[in-house]
């Protein structure tokens, strides 16, 4: 509920790119609009984003905290309640409320979901010690670093090869252990890695254990195929195999597809009527921000459509 008792019409879950449009859309339409983010500032997965933004129409930026603060910008003086460092725990789909870890609850008339995803975790012994003392966070924000030590890049697609092209630039040595036979980046990184003089690859290879004392020191691994084990010496770990969406909390109470992305129509809404999603949580095909800013704006749309439908009946 809002100050008055009064539902709000939009709840927003999430702070990135998609809840952002959607917070600026209701404002325009003239929805009153609640928008909870877990975290302590607003941007989502724009904050994790080191490389420059060139492809967002109208909009280019050295980085994505750099583009994050130009949404920021714009939606500063626009009419939305924001709550930060508030995490939804649980949602009732039916009765359009919302409740936060800290005990309070929120109601409103429609919802839009924009919990984006999160990078995926190997799950392996160390992977947690080590966060921060060794396991690095990006090849563009940690390679000065890693100059002139060995780092192991652990994935096979676009962001694995990237980072592993980006880190040897300083680094003596860099592997890039995948799990597959044949990486899945596009051939660009893939062209430029064959006979790269620093960059070892390790093909159906998967990361067992991370190891050291205060910091990373050796990592443990073993190809699939042969079951051989291998530990290298390694001062340094990047992981880069992919991202899983923030839907946890949704399982059972709207349709996901097999791998927890919420499934939609073309107008933005779930399974669930009047609880619609949009950005990368909806989207593993094309997480851009241009498709995060879209779906945010469509969402709110539909919604407005719908409550003026409702109104008149």
């Amino acid at each position: 509920m809002n100050e008055d008792g009064e539902k709000f019409d939009v709840i927003v879950l999430g702070g990135g790119a998609a809840g952002l449009s959607a917070a600026l859309w209701c404002d325009d339409l003239k929805l009153s609009c609640l928008l909870l983010e877990k975290e302590s500032e607003l941007g989502g997965q724009l904050l994790r984003v080191y490389n420059p933004i060139e492809n967002h129409l109208g909009t280019a930026a050295r980085d994505g905290r750099e583009l994050r603060d130009i949404f920021l910008r714009q939606t500063d003086n626009r009419r939305f309640i924001k709550r930060l460092t508030t995490e939804v725990i649980a949602v009732n789909v039916e009765k359009i409320t919302a409740e936060t870890s800290d005990g309070a609850r929120f109601a409103a008339r429609a919802m839009i979901v924009a919990t984006g995803v999160r990078r995926r975790s190997l799950g392996i012994e160390g992977e947690d010690y080590f966060r921060g003392r060794g396991i690095i966070e990006s090849g563009k924000k940690d390679a000065a670093a890693v100059k002139n030590k060995t780092v192991l890049v652990v994935g096979g697609g676009d962001a694995a090869l990237e980072n592993a092209l980006i880190l040897a630039d300083e680094a003596k040595k860099v592997y890039i252990a995948h799990r597959r036979a044949e990486f899945r980046g596009r051939e660009e990184f893939s062209d430029k890695i064959a006979g790269h003089p620093k960059i070892e690859p390790l093909t159906e290879t998967v990361v067992e254990r991370i190891s050291g004392d205060q910091k990373v020191e050796k990592v443990e691994l073993k190809n699939r195929r042969t079951n051989e084990a291998l530990t290298l010496n390694a001062d340094a770990v990047l992981i880069r195999i992919g991202v899983a969406p923030n839907t946890e909390f949704l399982h059972g109470k709207l349709a996901l597809d097999d791998n927890g992305y919420i499934k939609i129509n073309g107008s933005g809404e779930t399974s669930q009527t009047k609880i619609y999603a949009a950005g990368d949580v909806v989207n593993p095909l094309a997480p851009t921000v241009s498709t995060a800013v879209g779906s945010g704006a469509a969402a709110v749309k539909a919604i407005a459509a719908a409550l003026r439908l409702s109104a008149h009946k």
